[in-house]
C-alpha cells in the first residue's frame, strides 16, 4: 500500500516539474485582474454636523483597482503590480488629511489618489461609517470610476 502512495506522489511530483519547465502561456486577447484591499479601518474626521467635524470616527475601507497585472505575474517583482500595501498607507493619510463633510467626497478623493497613483483602468471603492446609525450594522457609500484616457 505505501509503495503506491509514494509512486503516485512520485508521479505527481514529475508532473509538477515538468509544467514549472515548460513555456508561459501565451494569452490571447486582454486580461482583466482585480487587487483588492478589504476592511481596511481607518480613525478620520467626517460628518456634516458641527460635532462630527470635532472627533474621530471609525471608517472601513474596501478597494478593488481591476486592471492587467499580467506583468507582475511574470517577472514576480512587486515593482510591477499594484502594492495592496502602499494603496492603504496612501488611503489611509487621504482620509486624515481631508476632514470633509460626506463619505461621497472622501470616496471621490480616493479614487481619484489610486486612478492618478497606481494606475489601475477602474477602481471601486466602497467607505462604511458602522457607527452612524445605532439601529443598523453601517452605512455608506459605493463608487467605481474609471481611468480617463
Amino acid at each position: 500500500m505505501h509503495e503506491s502512495l509514494y509512486s503516485a506522489a512520485d508521479a505527481l511530483h514529475a508532473i509538477a516539474n515538468e509544467k514549472s519547465n515548460s513555456q508561459p502561456v501565451k494569452l490571447t486577447g486582454n486580461s482583466t485582474d482585480t487587487v483588492f484591499v478589504k476592511g481596511l479601518k481607518v480613525d478620520a474626521v467626517i460628518g456634516v454636523y458641527e460635532w462630527e467635524q470635532q472627533i474621530t470616527q471609525p471608517l472601513i475601507f474596501d478597494i478593488e483597482m481591476v486592471g492587467c497585472q499580467y506583468q507582475a505575474s511574470q517577472t514576480d517583482n512587486i515593482q510591477d503590480a499594484i502594492n495592496y500595501k502602499s494603496v492603504s498607507e496612501r488611503v489611509a493619510e487621504v482620509s486624515i488629511a481631508n476632514k470633509v463633510a460626506l463619505l461621497e467626497r472622501l470616496a471621490q478623493l480616493v479614487a481619484e489618489m489610486i486612478l492618478a497613483e497606481f494606475a489601475p483602468e477602474k477602481v471601486t471603492v466602497t467607505i462604511h461609517k458602522p457607527t452612524a446609525i445605532k439601529q443598523a450594522d453601517s452605512v455608506g457609500v459605493k463608487i467605481t470610476r474609471f481611468q480617463q484616457n
